[in-house]
Parts: structure tokens; C-alpha cells; sequence
């Protein structure tokens, strides 16, 4: 059984602190979601594991989330179910029970990685979609000038694509997930161009990865950061992205096909 925290929380971060503005920071982003809703297909009931507050969960499908933290099913909108209280490594399904199943920035979280996948195949006729970052990718962000700790904890905490692959098993195709400017889901790379709200205590709080520094490395970290924005030190080396449309940086799509699901389709 996975290691819960006081609000169920499974993962290595305490979503009861982290998650309490989650949702005002963590909106769905259109393009994003469209990448989903086209890797789901035609498939009808689908599973969402590590849901959170709901984000990128189809409204047109029978979705079921699961979700640990008491404090990110309670950010749940009312239009959207409510959300079982279930770890991705022991999923109370049976074999097979649903067309598609889907997880958005939460096998990182995942204690048991290879048990996660495994049950998430297990109870998955189709394909299984995760929306993750490449760990090989995420030190190239410009943030990692400033706050390099924040950065290499993400770099630790995302397993490899690869490894995620080769446990679901059967045909796996990786689509890179381009990154718009005015992106509504608040994880670090979405500020690529808007580099002042990561000024904002309450946008830093909504990316995991920020609790793993001090409170004194993170102050240090937002000074520099800062002191570059008015000196204009930031827009001497990376003024260009305030206006590029999109960013290409870690975010990575999954979609993995199961070999029974290629066999009935054949």
C-alpha cells in the first residue's frame, strides 16, 4: 500500500499546503486538451488516475477519477464527478473495465511507478494516456538560471519516457505538446513569456517541485529572478519569447496502446 499523508496525499509532495490554490493556478489549457481528447478516440469510459481538481477530464465521456488527497478532490468544480479515494497501485477496478485511462502530472507522484502502470493497464482495454515531462528536457528551461534546485527536482522526480513505455507494454508514440503563451495551466514551463508571474507566491506553490527548496533558497531564487526583470538583464536574454506563440520544452504525450486493443481492431 502506498505511504498516504494526512490528507491522503501518495506522492512525495503535501498536496494538504501545496494544493490549497491548485485550481485557481492549474486551469485546463485548450491546446492541451485538444492533444488528449484525440489521443481518448472514439473510447467512452475513461479512467483518470491522480485527477486532482479535474483538469483535462473530458466532459463529453463517462469519466471515473481517482484522486488520494482529500484536499485536491474538494477543488473539484460541481459539473464534474466526484472523485474515489484510491492510489494508481491499487485500483479498485477489474481487468479491463474501462476503453481508455489518462493521467496528467501525476506519475511522478506515484509511489510504486512500475505497480501504477501496471494496474492502470490492467483495468484498460485502450490505450493509456499520460501527459508528463521529459526529465532530459526539463533543465534546458531558462529557469534554471535562477532557481536550479527547483529545476533538478523535477528533473529527479519525472521517471523516463522509456521506462513509463516499456511497462504499459504494446505501441507507444510520444507527441511533444507545444506550449501557447497565454497558457492557462500554471506549471513552470507555461510561464516561459510571462516570467513575472512566477514572482507570485501562490503560482510557485501550485508546481510541486517548488516545496523542494528552502523557503530562504526559493526567496534567494525569486530575487534574482527579479533583479534581472528590472534591470532588464531577463529581456537582454530571453525577450524573445515574450512574444513567441508557442514553447517547446519538456511536456511530452504518451499514448500507449495495449496489443489486445491492436488485435481487436485488425
Amino acid at each position: 500500500m502506498a505511504e498516504r499523508k494526512a490528507d491522503g496525499s501518495a506522492g512525495d509532495a503535501d498536496y494538504s499546503t501545496i494544493g490549497r490554490d491548485y485550481a485557481s493556478y492549474r486551469q485546463p489549457e485548450a491546446a492541451i486538451a485538444g492533444l488528449i481528447v484525440r489521443a481518448l478516440g472514439p473510447a467512452q469510459s475513461i479512467l483518470n488516475i491522480g485527477a486532482g481538481a479535474g483538469s483535462y477530464e473530458p466532459t463529453d465521456r463517462d469519466v471515473t477519477a481517482v484522486e488520494p488527497s482529500a484536499s485536491m478532490r474538494a477543488q473539484r468544480p460541481a459539473h464534474l464527478a466526484r472523485a474515489i479515494d484510491a492510489v494508481a497501485e491499487s485500483l479498485p477496478f477489474p481487468d479491463h473495465h474501462f476503453d481508455a485511462a489518462m493521467t496528467t502530472f501525476s506519475v511522478h507522484q506515484w509511489t510504486r511507478l512500475e505497480d501504477g502502470l501496471r494496474e492502470m493497464r490492467r483495468v484498460t482495454r485502450g490505450p493509456a494516456i499520460i501527459l508528463s515531462c521529459d526529465p532530459n528536457l526539463v533543465q534546458r528551461f531558462w529557469l534554471n538560471d535562477y532557481a536550479p534546485g527547483v529545476l533538478a527536482a523535477e528533473a529527479r522526480r519525472y521517471p523516463a519516457i522509456e521506462r513509463v513505455s516499456a511497462v504499459l507494454g504494446g505501441t507507444a508514440e510520444v507527441l511533444p505538446v507545444p506550449i501557447p503563451l497565454m497558457c492557462r495551466d500554471g506549471f513552470n514551463e507555461a510561464y516561459y513569456g510571462r516570467p513575472e508571474l512566477l514572482l507570485e507566491p501562490a503560482a510557485r506553490l501550485a508546481c510541486s517541485a517548488w516545496s523542494f527548496v528552502s523557503e530562504e533558497t526559493a526567496a534567494a531564487y525569486v530575487e534574482h529572478l527579479r533583479r534581472d526583470l528590472e534591470s532588464g538583464a531577463w529581456d537582454r536574454k530571453h525577450g524573445h519569447l515574450r512574444t513567441a506563440p508557442t514553447y517547446d520544452g519538456s511536456l511530452r504525450l504518451l499514448v500507449a496502446r495495449s496489443q489486445q486493443a491492436r488485435t481487436s481492431t485488425a
